[in-house]
C-alpha cells in the first residue's frame, strides 16, 4: 500500500504551475519583442518583399526594352550607312 505525501503533491503542483507561468511569460516576451521589432523596422522605411519584387520586375522589363531599342537603333544605323559626321 502506497501512501501519498501531501508535501510532494503540493511541490509537484507548484512546479507545474510555475512552468505554466514561465511559458506564459516567454510567450508574452516574444510577442513584445516582435512588436518592438516591427515598429523599429516600420520607422526605417524598409520595403516589403512584395514591393521589392515588383520594382525588380519593372527594372528587368525596362532593361529588356532598352536592349530591344538599342538593337533597333543599331539596325537602323546600319541601313543608313556610315555616319556623315
Amino acid at each position: 500500500m502506497q501512501t501519498r505525501n501531501r508535501f510532494l503533491d503540493d511541490m509537484s503542483q507548484l512546479m507545474t504551475n510555475a512552468m505554466g507561468v514561465a511559458q506564459g511569460a516567454r510567450t508574452e516576451a516574444e510577442t513584445a519583442m516582435k512588436s518592438l521589432m516591427d515598429r523599429r523596422l516600420a520607422d526605417r522605411d524598409f520595403v516589403t518583399r512584395e514591393e521589392f519584387d515588383a520594382v525588380r520586375g519593372m527594372a528587368q522589363k525596362a532593361r529588356e526594352e532598352n536592349d530591344a531599342l538599342q538593337a533597333r537603333i543599331s539596325a537602323l544605323e546600319a541601313k543608313l550607312g556610315p555616319n556623315p559626321e
